[in-house]
């Protein structure tokens, strides 16, 4: 049985790499060529002895997820499909700004959370991620655009930011998520700092205290919520670690954490959330732990119950907060034109896909017409 190169960070290809004879520089060479040039092909890892090419011919393999579907948005964002196999398909998606690149992944198929204002959590919980299905979506979205021409023969921004915030809640992944955070942090492979990479988990508080002890990153908190009594009705996993342990855990993160603040996320539901009332009760949580709050416009989806905050609303909320001196952004809708909000085209997929009943001859049109 051969070994996906792409599920190991650099411990698991130096073991390998042991268990054949060969010395733990070679994993460095290796993770060179698969993660900063993105080479696949072993024959022309020209630095590396060719008898080690041979071995590797025949024990391993580099398999990144398929893509099946690429879309571009009038903003500039690029939306990318992939086929995880069993009928699954998941997305990454890359934002470019002025003064970075940042590409959002996924970390499940499905999920199992069941947030009420996800479109992700109501297509159900397939299956978590492998590490060469997480790290391989960078590794296509890097190769994708390189090989995207922009004015002036320049290629794409490169990708200076990641986020775990697409398809899945990272921290029930979490063996996973951290294997595929050392190989994006390892200076071998990505180089990325750990203030440039960013988990988003809706509140699993023991695997918050994991995360910092072996690989503290970034932390976003799914919040969208002042009171347990309606984060429980929004975000379910609430029942079992209400805000109480959850603030508690993020003070604990910060002891580690690259910055200094954790940031809490807030979709903006229309009557739901957004009243001035809630804004100060969430001032009054969230007193004594270092924060920003990202504020969230509501993504709508077929069959949701939920309304975006009307954008002046979204912005007394915000006032609100930036008068008590939190800072406090909101996210621009990007890529409304391309389904680009989590989930939105995997939804379709397996919608359609379970109409018709024919998940292969599905994919393999999408593939060239690209046209959800």
């Amino acid at each position: 049985m051969t070994v996906n190169l792409l599920d190991l960070d650099a411990a698991g290809l130096t073991a390998l790499l042991a268990e054949h004879g060969e010395k733990p520089f070679r994993a460095r060479q290796l993770l060179r060529w698969l993660h900063q040039v993105g080479q696949g092909d072993f024959a022309a890892m020209t630095d590396i002895a060719r008898s080690l090419r041979e071995k590797l011919a025949t024990l391993a393999t580099v398999q990144p997820p398929a893509v099946i579907a690429d879309r571009l948005s009038d903003d500039g964002t690029r939306k990318f499909l992939f086929d995880v196999g069993g009928g699954n398909a998941v997305e990454a998606v890359f934002i470019p700004e002025e003064e970075r690149g940042t590409l959002c992944v996924s970390t499940q198929a499905g999920c199992a959370l069941d947030c009420s204002f996800c479109s992700t959590g109501k297509q159900g919980f397939n299956r978590n991620l492998t590490v060469a299905e997480i790290i391989g979506q960078l590794w296509q979205v890097r190769h994708a655009l390189d090989n995207r021409p922009r004015a002036g023969g320049q290629g794409e921004r490169v990708i200076s930011n990641v986020v775990l915030m697409g398809m899945g809640e990272p921290l029930a992944n979490l063996d996973h998520t951290v294997t595929a955070l050392r190989v994006l942090l390892d200076d071998n492979a990505y180089g990325l700092s750990r203030r440039r990479v960013t988990v988003s988990t809706s509140g699993l508080v023991p695997a918050i205290d994991r995360l910092r002890d072996e690989c503290a990153v970034a932390l976003a908190i799914s919040l969208h919520a002042p009171n347990d009594r309606l984060r429980d009705e929004l975000v379910p996993i609430n029942r079992k670690y209400p805000l109480r342990e959850l603030l508690a855990a993020c003070q604990r993160y910060l002891e580690k954490a690259p910055r200094d603040f954790v940031t809490f996320e807030y979709v903006m539901l229309d009557g739901v959330n957004d009243a001035d009332a809630q804004a100060h009760e969430l001032l009054a949580l969230t007193r004594g732990v270092p924060c920003k709050f990202n504020l969230i416009p509501f993504n709508p989806f077929p069959g949701s119950p939920y309304r975006r905050s009307p954008a002046p609303r979204i912005r007394r909320f915000a006032d609100i907060l930036l008068a008590a001196g939190v800072v406090t952004t909101t996210r621009r809708t990007r890529g409304d034109d391309i389904a680009a909000a989590c989930g939105q085209l995997a939804g379709q997929v397996r919608d359609r896909s379970q109409r018709t009943g024919q998940r292969t001859v599905f994919l393999r049109r999408e593939a060239s017409e690209v046209c959800l």
